[in-house]
C-alpha cells in the first residue's frame, strides 16, 4: 500500500517536471528550435490544427526556422498564426518555404523570459507540493483506518519527503539550465 501510493506520488511529481520541459521549450531563447512552434496552431479546414500536422518543420542554420507546407493554400494561415502568436516572430515567405528568422535578445526581452521561466518553474515546484500534500493525506487515512501503524506512516513520509526534495532539486536544475541558456549571447 505504501509503494502504491510512493508510485502514484513520484508519477504525479514526474508529470510535473514534463510539463516544466513543455513550458520551458515554449520560450524562446536566441536559438532556432522546432519545439519554439509547438505551441502554435493552425486553422485547417475549421478545425485549429497544431503547426507541426500542416507544415515540416526545420532547422536552417542557428537562427533560422524553415516551414514548408504540406498544402500551399495554407501558406497564408501559417503565416498568420505564426505572427498572432506572442512569440514575436515575423515569418518571411519565398515561394512554398516560410523562412522565420529568430530576432536577438534584447536585455528586457531576455529579462523577461527568465521572470517567465521563473514563474513555470514555481508552478512546476507547487504541483510537486500538491503531490506531495496528497499522498500525505493517503497515508493519514490508512493511520486513521488503522490499515497501518505509526511507524509505517512516518517511513512512508520520510520516503516521499525524500522524493519531493529530489524533484524540487531538479526543477531547479532545469531552471537554471534555462537562465544560462537565456542569458548566452
Amino acid at each position: 500500500m505504501l509503494e502504491d501510493i510512493r508510485k502514484e506520488a513520484d508519477a504525479r511529481m514526474q508529470n510535473s517536471l514534463e510539463a516544466l520541459g513543455t513550458n520551458f521549450n515554449k520560450i524562446r531563447t536566441g536559438r532556432a528550435h522546432p519545439s519554439l512552434l509547438d505551441g502554435i496552431k493552425v486553422s485547417y479546414y475549421g478545425a485549429d490544427t497544431p503547426l507541426s500536422q500542416v507544415a515540416n518543420v526545420n532547422v536552417e542554420d542557428a537562427r533560422t526556422l524553415s516551414l514548408t507546407a504540406w498544402d500551399r493554400s495554407m501558406i497564408p494561415d501559417i503565416e498568420r498564426a505564426i505572427m498572432k502568436s506572442d512569440l514575436g516572430l515575423n515569418p518571411a515567405t519565398a515561394g512554398e518555404v516560410i523562412r522565420i528568422p529568430m530576432p536577438a535578445l534584447t536585455e528586457e526581452t531576455r529579462k523577461g523570459y527568465i521572470k517567465q521561466a521563473r514563474s513555470e518553474a514555481e508552478a512546476a515546484r507547487v504541483s510537486v507540493r500538491n503531490a506531495r500534500r496528497d499522498a500525505m493525506g493517503m497515508l493519514k487515512e490508512l493511520v486513521k483506518d488503522k490499515e497501518i501503524g505509526e511507524d509505517d506512516e512516518r517511513r512512508g513520509q520520510d520516503q516521499i519527503q525524500k522524493l519531493t526534495d529530489s524533484f524540487v532539486a531538479r526543477v531547479d536544475e532545469m531552471l537554471t539550465a534555462k537562465e544560462a541558456d537565456l542569458l548566452e549571447i
